[in-house]
């Protein structure tokens, strides 16, 4: 890998010694840099330096394992299977919304990330935590990753590259866009997309085999957007102890997942009065999971399908100038069929929650303005008890114009969950997965103050916060080899910030997290938990695009963290991650790119799930053709 490295700075430096181009030639390019200029890095937008995986092609949780606001962990790659916890949750206490609706995975919440959408069609994510959390998150605790349908821009792509462990790749992305009359301010768009790739992987077994296909028609108004979409993802992975870790070793436990994903949504978002603004998310979602043990003694014994209806209904209504009332709506469907999570007391659930917060907007001064938010969410479904649970938050914000902004917070809000069927569905006796049929319902309670400011050429962001778990559902080890659903209580204590600042040819992002956590299993048996207390203590994050003349763009991600102590991890707990991505524009006007990256440059082995052995080193390179 090292002499990888040496060669491409070579290369580096070959480039940035290359004649600029004249102001002509610059001025030539500058109206296209709407359509080609990749998002700048943004405490609100675009977190992480790349947006270029190096193992596969692009996908909606690509390089999420940067991000300061999360913590990703995934198993093989990130786009073959990844956990999303936010701020020390675990990963079946995190939504992930699109539009107006969380996208529900009733099976274990593994699934959750298993979104078929090209990222074209959606904006950067939000992540949305305490009051955010509790007023527009569904079935989530800790937090929701929120997205946003984007609008359709005329042009497409045509990419194809290839690197290590025999990996290569191709898509195409296309996008059109007609006016229906003129002046109307109405047009009517139509995007499509196809992604391949396929790789022998960075370990032993941990081979892939991917293929997706999307498409979305839309209509864009003067004050609203329409959405249909259709997806389907195939998804073939394999790597050693995936989810068993090495708790089964003498059994060659070389896992192997067969994911197929279909979803279709609609989605519209209208604007009316002066601040006032709703929006409507329709889905269907069906999932369709083949886990196998040991792919040399293939077997149906674990085959799960799940189907999901829903809608989502939100917005904020201004009633006066300083009252508003802000709502959320979702109604949701689940059904399972599976050869080994039918055995609890039922296979199918209908959820339901509503969500109303009405807002006080007191004008302090012409730049000053205190907004008060009180209101509640109920959440009850057809199988569980229902929860009323309040939403309060005290805001100071203060806008001096031209983009600078202040805000400073103060929330307490509590959210609630219940758990999918491979905690309540399985076997309590037998099986490598042990369920619990009586699991309690989780809530939790989150107090929270933070402060944001925004500059026109830097920008902060900072939390505090405390949590409270009650019947957190953990999957714990307990010496019996197989793993376990336990309820839990943990309180958690932590802080966050996180900085970016724009020079001249020079962005960057950082920043910096610390967690602390006390737990209580009420069994003394459990020996190690597999998600709950798999947290990092200390975790900082640096993000860099260096952009020295108009052919050359250099990105780097760099992630270094200090891990909980667990029992069930071999190695050390101390990690650090770096990825580089190299894009060289050889033409004027940026139609062709030749991109290179390295993902795991220093080859570290931590495993981030733990037991499961982490992903190797990949290089790779590419070409894409922009229209």
């Amino acid at each position: 890998m090292h002499q990888k490295l040496t060669h491409a700075l070579s290369f580096l430096l070959s480039i940035v010694t290359a004649p600029a181009l004249s102001l002509a030639d610059t001025a030539m390019m500058e109206a296209d840099d709407e359509i080609y200029t990749l998002p700048s890095l943004t405490v609100r937008g675009q977190e992480t330096a790349n947006v270029l995986p190096a193992s596969t092609f692009e996908s909606v949780v690509s390089n999420l394992d940067f991000d300061p606001r999360i913590d990703f962990q995934s198993r093989n790659m990130a786009e073959a299977q990844g956990d999303v916890s936010i701020r020390g949750g675990i990963f079946e206490g995190t939504g992930i919304q699109v539009g107006a609706a969380s996208l529900l995975d009733p099976q274990t919440g593994h699934y959750t990330t298993e979104l078929p959408i090209a990222p074209e069609m959606l904006g950067e994510s939000t992540v949305y935590t305490g009051s955010d959390n509790a007023l527009y998150g569904f079935n989530s605790t800790a937090g929701t990753l929120v997205y946003q349908w984007s609008k359709i821009r005329e042009g497409g792509s045509l990419s194809i590259g290839g690197g290590e462990n025999e990996l290569n790749f191709q898509r195409l992305h296309t996008a059109s866009v007609q006016a229906l009359e003129a002046k109307s301010g109405w047009t009517l768009g139509y995007e499509a997309e196809y992604s391949r790739s396929e790789s022998d992987g960075t370990v032993a077994y941990s081979d892939h085999d991917f293929d997706r296909v999307t498409g979305r028609v839309q209509l864009l108004g003067p004050n609203s957007q329409t959405d249909f979409f259709a997806g389907y993802q195939s998804k073939f992975f394999g790597q050693f102890g995936m989810y068993t870790g090495d708790q089964y070793t003498a059994f060659n436990p070389y896992e192997t997942e067969n994911i197929k994903t279909r979803l279709f949504v609609l989605n519209h978002r209208q604007e009316y009065a002066s601040s006032s603004n709703w929006e409507a998310t329709a889905y269907y979602r069906k999932n369709s999971d083949h886990y196998i043990f040991n792919r040399f003694q293939p077997n149906n014994t674990f085959i799960h399908e799940t189907d999901v209806y829903a809608i989502g209904v939100s917005g904020q209504h201004e009633m006066e100038s300083a009252f508003a009332v802000n709502y959320s709506l979702q109604l949701a469907r689940d059904s399972i069929e599976s050869n080994t999570l039918e055995a609890g007391k039922f296979t199918s659930r209908s959820y339901y929650k509503l969500s109303l917060v009405p807002q006080y907007r007191y004008a302090v001064d012409d730049q000053q303005s205190l907004v008060l938010r009180g209101g509640f969410s109920f959440d009850d479904t057809n199988r569980n008890d229902s929860k009323i649970s309040p939403i309060l938050e005290i805001s100071l914000l203060n806008d001096q114009g031209q983009g600078s902004t202040d805000r400073v917070y103060l929330s307490y809000a509590e959210s609630t969950q219940v758990v999918g069927y491979g905690a309540i569905g399985g076997s309590e006796t037998s099986g490598l997965f042990r369920s619990k049929h009586d699991l309690l319902r989780e809530t939790s309670q989150n107090l929270e103050l933070g402060y944001r400011i925004n500059r026109a050429q830097w920008s902060v962001e900072s939390a505090i916060f405390y949590r409270s778990d009650e019947d957190l559902v953990d999957w714990t080890y307990s010496g019996a080899g197989a793993r376990s659903a336990e309820n839990v209580d943990i309180e958690t204590f932590g802080f966050e910030i996180i900085g970016a600042r724009y020079w001249d040819k020079l962005e960057a992002i950082a920043s910096y997290s610390h967690l602390q956590k006390s737990e209580d299993y009420g069994n003394p048996a459990v020996i190690g938990s597999f998600y709950a207390l798999n947290f990092p203590k200390h975790r900082a994050t640096l993000g860099l695009i260096y952009t020295p003349n108009d052919f050359f763009e250099i990105r780097l991600d760099n992630e270094w963290r200090d891990q909980e102590r667990n029992a069930l991890r071999s190695g050390s707990d101390d990690a650090l991650f770096s990825y580089l991505g190299i894009s060289y524009y050889p033409d004027q006007s940026k139609d062709f790119e030749l991109f290179l990256a390295f993902d795991k440059v220093w080859e570290d082995g931590f495993q981030e799930i733990p037991g499961t052995p982490g992903r190797g080193d990949q290089a790779s390179v590419g070409l894409c053709h922009k229209w």
